[in-house]
């Protein structure tokens, strides 16, 4: 069998046939017709600013795929916030770009998802150590979009190691409940050593503590255990079982200090999201999140055409015109028409692809300086 996972190839997506059918009856329409205007199209969420802002992810892969072709195409940058107005315009013979809509809106919207709700996130716990656990929640395919995403948004790290070879990053993680259900009940010690004698010393000694038993049990049989080669405890007590885990993380931390292991770190995850890491930043070093950004709701980016061959235009509901988005001194987001004079603050559109080529790079260290920056400016 060819294809076992019923995945789309990258030459599917780059010919285009990764799309609605409705866009190649458009083609073949307008073909027939000898019909070929030139447009601009813009990509909105919502036309006018709502006063909530996302985080923009996705346009490394609209570049991507636009390349080469007959278009000019101005975008966000990748982790600038937005708040209403176009994201991304495209400039070019309709039919350069039609087919493509359906992959665009894709790459947008679930990117820019992730994104935004990683961002929330970090911000829940700006201090703490976080990475990403929510690659199981997912298609294998998406999991690079994830991971970058976590990366932009500033969280320290992600698990999943494809992702990691994908993006250049080194996945992290230690142990599952498997490996304490393979040594069986009463046996977590031996597992622990094992764990300690096979893995590379680079890795963190990390025990996983709450398996069979209470977990201040269990901690103090990592300790046992490993004795000061023991880095930190992870709890990830079912949400059925846990009661108040901020005060199972207090005892915990008041066992760990006792005993003369106040540098053992208490690291959290199942199920937390930016609530919980608010509540519990102080009493954890660190968190594993995952359904909290890979549950976030897509982004309902749109697709329209505001101009062709050089006058304005618009379906219903849509508004004509070719527009430009600005940040505002006061770190606003405000939108208005492209060609009008004294527009209020610096233009967050700028080239993408210039003549078919593409103008910009995408390094993810400087688009998680561009978030945080734009974070502290406007939210």
């Amino acid at each position: 069998m060819d294809n076992p996972f019923e995945t789309l190839s990258p030459e599917a997506i780059r010919e285009g046939t990764a799309t609605d059918a409705y866009f190649l009856r458009t083609e073949t329409t307008l073909e027939y017709a000898d019909k070929n205007p030139r447009v601009v199209a813009e990509v909105t969420a919502d036309q006018f600013p709502t006063g909530t802002f996302e985080a923009f992810g996705g346009v490394k892969d609209v570049a991507h795929l636009l390349s080469g072709r007959d278009l000019t195409v101005h975008a966000l940058r990748e982790g600038r916030l937005f708040d209403g107005g176009p994201v991304v315009r495209i400039e070019g013979p309709y039919l350069e770009f039609a087919r493509f809509e359906t992959s665009i809106l894709g790459f947008l919207s679930q990117a820019s998802a992730f994104l935004s709700a990683a961002l929330d996130v970090r911000r829940a716990a700006p201090d703490s150590q976080v990475l990403s656990f929510g690659a199981r929640h997912l298609h294998p395919m998406l999991a690079p979009t994830v991971e970058r995403a976590a990366l932009v948004a500033g969280l320290d790290g992600f698990s999943h190691v494809a992702a990691g070879e994908v993006l250049g990053r080194e996945a992290g993680g230690t142990m599952p409940h498997a490996l304490l259900l393979c040594y069986g009940r009463g046996n977590q010690g031996d597992a622990f050593r094992a764990f300690d004698e096979a893995v590379p010393d680079a890795v963190p000694r990390i025990a996983l503590c709450d398996t069979f038993s209470d977990e201040i049990e269990e901690v103090l049989g990592a300790i046992e255990a490993l004795g000061d080669d023991l880095d930190s405890v992870r709890i990830d007590t079912t949400g059925s079982r846990r009661g108040d885990f901020e005060h199972i993380l207090k005892e915990l931390r008041w066992h760990l200090d006792s005993r003369g292991y106040d540098d053992v770190g208490i690291f959290a995850s199942g199920g937390l999201g930016p609530a919980d890491l608010r509540e519990l930043r102080d009493v954890a070093e660190g968190f594993g999140v995952g359904g909290a950004i890979t549950s976030a709701d897509p982004v309902d980016f749109a697709l329209d055409i505001v101009e062709i061959e050089g006058e304005a235009i618009s379906k219903r509901g849509k508004l004509p015109g070719v527009k430009e988005v600005y940040r505002t001194a006061e770190g606003g987001h405000h939108v208005a028409l492209a060609d009008r004079e004294g527009a209020d603050g610096e233009a967050l559109l700028e080239p993408l692809i210039a003549e078919g080529e593409i103008v910009r790079e995408f390094d993810i260290g400087a688009a998680e300086e561009r978030l945080r920056e734009d974070a502290a400016d406007v939210l």
